[in-house]
């Protein structure tokens, strides 16, 4: 038997995962009361952005004589980004946002950044679409590699927006400096990958171990998976993957996964101090 009020971490908020799918769904529902379009502004804004890309970047700063299918490649990389830079965020401020309910009942904790990287997911999901229905349109063919390739991004994002979500969020309970720290990270992510550039202007200009160094950020592994998936099957005949591009995938997965496990042991010994310092 459990002890009443006993917390089992991570365990404990899939056990009562109910109560999460409601915390999700009643945030998700909040992001568009009001709205007469509602869920249409997620596939609205994602299309603007392609023919915003397309023309200010594409055409204009001449990127699509640079990158072939350049649009694609930069939506493919904000889409990562864009995930992981709000399930961060929202994961590090979500016990302070939810202090009130945090001080007033029983919970785990840990539902909160959980819960903020999977409204996350589901805010992403129609940016997926979109990219996918595009990529469609221009010819792609998915195989299994490239899905895998898809489906192993989002899960580094998930775990490793969730890992420091815990760790920062329990720290930015008692130090608000945590989030004004998180946004510099933020800021920083979109430019430290290749989203808004490609892997092999990186290669020519730093040398081999600090390239090693580029692909081992996490990030940067799931956005060059992400590029294999959607963007890659339309160019392979011209262009070519990151080296090593599966290994390092494995590496950021396993680097999630201690960030998970060091993000709630961090959490785990903060939490005692939550409902003092809220």
């Amino acid at each position: 038997m459990t002890t009443p009020g006993a917390n089992r971490g991570l365990l404990e908020v899939f056990r009562q995962r109910h109560l999460l799918s409601l915390i999700v769904r009643k945030e998700v529902q909040i992001r568009y009361r009001g709205s007469i379009f509602g869920w249409l502004w997620s596939y609205v804004k994602p299309l603007v952005q392609f023919v915003v890309f397309f023309v200010a970047i594409g055409v204009f700063l001449g990127a699509n004589d640079r990158v072939e299918f350049f649009p694609i490649y930069l939506l493919s990389g904000i889409t990562v980004v864009t995930f992981f830079n709000e399930a961060f965020s929202n994961g590090t401020r979500s016990l302070v946002d939810n202090a009130a309910l945090i001080k007033k009942i029983y919970l785990p904790r840990e539902m909160f950044p959980v819960s903020s990287m999977l409204i996350a997911a589901v805010n992403t999901v129609p940016q997926i679409i979109v990219v996918v229905a595009i990529s469609l349109f221009f010819g792609w063919a998915p195989t299994f590699a490239s899905l895998g390739a898809i489906l192993l991004a989002l899960v580094i994002i998930a775990i490793l927006a969730t890992g420091l979500g815990l760790f920062f969020g329990s720290i930015n309970v008692t130090f608000r400096d945590a989030q004004s720290f998180v946004e510099i990270i933020v800021m920083v992510a979109i430019w430290a990958s290749p989203v808004m550039y490609d892997w092999v202007q990186v290669a020519r200009v730093v040398p081999d171990w600090l390239f090693v160094l580029y692909r081992l950020n996490p990030i940067t592994a799931a956005v060059e998976l992400f590029h294999y998936g959607i963007w890659f099957p339309l160019v392979q005949d011209s262009a070519e993957a990151v080296p090593g591009l599966w290994t390092y995938g494995l590496i950021a997965l396993v680097t999630s996964l201690i960030a998970l496990v060091i993000g709630q042991l961090v959490f785990r010994r903060l939490e005692g101090r939550f409902a003092q310092d809220l």
